[in-house]
């Protein structure tokens, strides 16, 4: 028999292969589950070189999958110099101007971190300073930022810009700096790391930049703690299969994988710009985008022909439909179920006949459990009452109709809109409520903490394929683990905020402890 260099002892382990969790232990050997069992440890599993922790009451999971994060959102919080020490627009003048001596002319003035309201009359004195020199600033949170003329220029969008994807050329540009870059990737994984994940799919625009060299790099180096599945997302030119099958076949490891394609289709209800099946209240209005279904459609669809997966972004409820029809059409196994593992992310507001269609295609739903975190009960409530009443509301964040017809879930965050914290994801998905002390929305359409935490282990194992290795706590499966310093199951709900990650094992190391 083989000896255990690590065993997990609790009484409450969460397997992911059952709804009850079980009073024993785990031992690991090298990164593999070697041996599951309730009860006494099996003495014959220790020698000298054997840690065992004894977790008490514990609880013990698989590690957490994120099925949508974007680490090239997040950078954007920390390019540059830090201004943080600035305390109104004057002093962070008078810092850009003392930074920007240490650079090459014309080089970006990159910089992050201030936490005020700009005073744009103030920040002229950068255009007429620095005319050929582009200058990038990003607030604290990364919600809002300042470009000078010459950034307009340069990266071709403008203050109004209000997405990420507008960002293409300047996320290129920080992502080519491998210093930067990879140095932050590694903080970036820490974190994730910190709060129980272990396996990621990251977006990254197009061909990524160079930064698959970097996840390249850093799987040969096993530096890496993340098991990442890229995808590309299209925004400067359209789905690139060569690049689609040239990163299947290279990345083959067991940490850096290639997942396929990633396309936005609609936008939010609350600026009009979901799809529709009948128009917003008091309009004539379905969808304020212009969308390019046949472009998309045709993307998929080669995609399929090519055994490359597809994710695709809805809100609306015809969105929603429109992308299950899109699927529809792609290969097929004996039971009717689509053949490779595409995606619909969101499905925010989808009617009950087309989560059935879901079910019986086999299609995959990446919701967000913690988008509740981001809003309040009275504006998001009001939004949902004012664009589209609360009868068709009653169908928003329907979790408990795609369990029910058979939807294979996952968990995903749209990170950095906001950071993984599981235990505040089964406040939110199993109250409907929006914070502590607030009525619940939808209360109806909600799950159990054992389904939520199922959608973040097996379900993002099978969203990434990866569910033969990963995803539950079973013999011979790779030792992915997260635990939380609570008993999640004897936890109040109310009280999920109390709860936090405190130990975490990738591929049978341990790579994050606050025991």
């Amino acid at each position: 028999m083989n000896k255990a260099q690590i065993i997990l002892k609790s009484k409450c382990i969460f397997t992911s292969l059952n709804e009850n969790p079980i009073n024993g232990y785990i031992a690991i050997c090298g990164n593999k589950i070697i041996k599951v069992s309730s009860g006494h440890i099996d003495s014959q599993l220790i020698d000298e070189n054997t840690v065992v922790y004894n977790l008490g009451n514990k609880t013990i999971s698989p590690g957490f999958a994120d099925s949508h994060v974007f680490f090239s959102g997040w950078m954007l919080r920390y390019i540059g110099f830090d201004l943080s020490s600035a305390k109104n627009t004057q002093e962070m003048i008078d810092e850009i101007k003392q930074y920007s001596k240490t650079l090459n002319p014309k080089k970006t003035i990159f910089a992050h971190g201030y936490c005020f309201e700009l005073n744009i009359a103030e920040l002229q004195i950068l255009n007429e300073l620095y005319v050929e020199s582009p200058i990038v600033l990003f607030s604290q949170d990364g919600e809002s930022f300042w470009i000078n003329e010459a950034s307009r220029n340069h990266y071709g969008f403008d203050l109004d810009a209000d997405c990420n994807e507008v960002f293409w050329k300047l996320i290129e540009e920080v992502l080519d700096d491998h210093d930067f870059s990879k140095k932050l990737y590694k903080d970036y994984v820490s974190l994730l790391n910190s709060r129980g994940v272990t396996m990621v799919k990251e977006i990254g625009y197009d061909t990524f930049s160079t930064f698959t060299q970097v996840l390249e790099e850093l799987e040969d180096n096993s530096e890496l703690t993340l098991r990442v599945n890229f995808m590309s997302q299209p925004v400067k030119e359209g789905a690139n299969f060569e690049y689609g099958r040239l990163m299947r076949d290279k990345f083959r490891g067991n940490f850096v994988r290639f997942s396929g394609f990633n396309r936005m289709t609609d936008g939010s209800i609350s600026q009009m710009d979901g799809f529709l099946k009948e128009p917003y209240n008091n309009t004539d209005i379905y969808c304020n985008l212009d969308i390019d279904w046949e472009r998309i459609e045709s993307e998929v669809l080669e995609a399929d022909a090519n055994d490359l997966r597809f994710s695709l972004n809805a809100q609306g409820n015809a969105a929603v439909a429109k992308v299950i029809n899109i699927f529809s059409k792609c290969k097929k196994d004996i039971n009717n179920h689509l053949v490779n593992r595409h995606a619909i992310t969101e499905a925010e507001y989808a009617d009950v006949v087309d989560i059935e269609k879901m079910g019986k295609l086999g299609l995959i739903c990446e919701f967000y459990p913690q988008i509740q975190a981001i809003s309040d009960y009275d504006s998001k409530v009001n939004m949902i009452k004012d664009k589209i009443g609360l009868k068709r509301g009653k169908n928003y964040w329907n979790r408990r109709k795609m369990l029910d017809f058979g939807v294979y879930t996952c968990c995903g965050t749209d990170l950095p809109l906001v950071i993984d914290d599981i235990p505040k994801s089964f406040f939110h998905t199993v109250t409907g409520k929006f914070s502590k002390n607030t009525r619940a929305f939808n209360a109806e359409n909600t799950l159990s903490v054992e389904e939520i935490l199922k959608a973040w282990t097996i379900g993002g194992a099978y969203d990434m394929y990866r569910e033969a290795e990963l995803g539950t706590i079973e013999v011979g499966k790779l030792a992915d683990i997260a635990v939380f310093d609570k008993n999640i199951f004897e936890t109040d709900i109310d009280d999920m905020d109390t709860v936090k990650i405190c130990f975490t094992i990738v591929d049978g190391k341990i790579v994050y402890n606050n025991l």
